[in-house]
């Protein structure tokens, strides 16, 4: 079992910036990919970004690329999220994800752990 914890979440105004963190535990040794993906109420979940675990590949959903930026300290076993030009419309409950894989993915029936979620809201 893995386990996840995001952190970094709250109430920013559009433009500012915010940092998410998420921190794995437990069996992290066969943990390839990490992703994030957020959910606004009333709607999917949506991918933001992944990254896979040695080579650093990365891969950004569209409506966050250029602004959002995905990194991983390995010997920490934590995934970062910086979110800059914060958009009301990137109000949602951020998850952090881990993926049995080599290389990042943007499906959510491909990763395998979820962490419980942390709010993020962009007043206008």
């Amino acid at each position: 079992q893995v386990q996840l914890a995001e952190s970094g979440g709250g109430l920013v105004q559009a433009g500012g910036s915010l940092s998410l963190s998420c921190v794995a535990s437990g069996r992290t040794f066969n943990i390839y990919a990490m992703g994030w993906f957020r959910q606004a109420p009333g709607k999917e979940r949506e991918f933001v970004a992944a990254i896979s675990w040695s080579a650093g590949a990365v891969y950004y959903g569209v409506s966050v690329k250029g602004r959002f930026t995905i990194s991983r300290d390995n010997a920490k076993n934590t995934v970062y999220l910086q979110m800059n030009s914060l958009k009301p419309e990137d109000t949602a409950v951020y998850y952090c994800a881990a993926a049995l894989s080599n290389r990042p993915l943007a499906r959510t029936s491909e990763y395998n752990y979820w962490g419980q979620g942390t709010q993020v809201t962009v007043s206008s």
